[in-house]
């Protein structure tokens, strides 16, 4: 499965290439937010915990749902 998609990823070229790689670093972004967003405690703004939980939680999702979009359309 991991050798097919890099075998895909070479067939690629370089702005395809490029334009995964930031998809893929924005993914990570928005995960590692919404983790920071639920376990930081000193969090700068004023939320109650189950706000703070809420929005991670939708971050989170929002980056898994963007992770498999990606994911198939470089199955193809």
């Amino acid at each position: 499965m991991l050798n097919n998609l890099f075998n895909n990823l070479k067939k690629k070229s370089l702005i395809e290439r490029f334009l995964l790689i930031i998809t893929i670093l924005v993914f990570l972004a928005y995960f590692f937010l919404g983790l920071m967003v639920i376990f930081w405690k000193k969090f700068p703004f004023n939320m109650q915990m189950q706000y703070r939980v809420a929005l991670g939680v939708v971050l989170i999702v929002y980056s898994i749902i963007r992770f498999f979009r990606v994911y198939n359309a470089n199955k193809e």
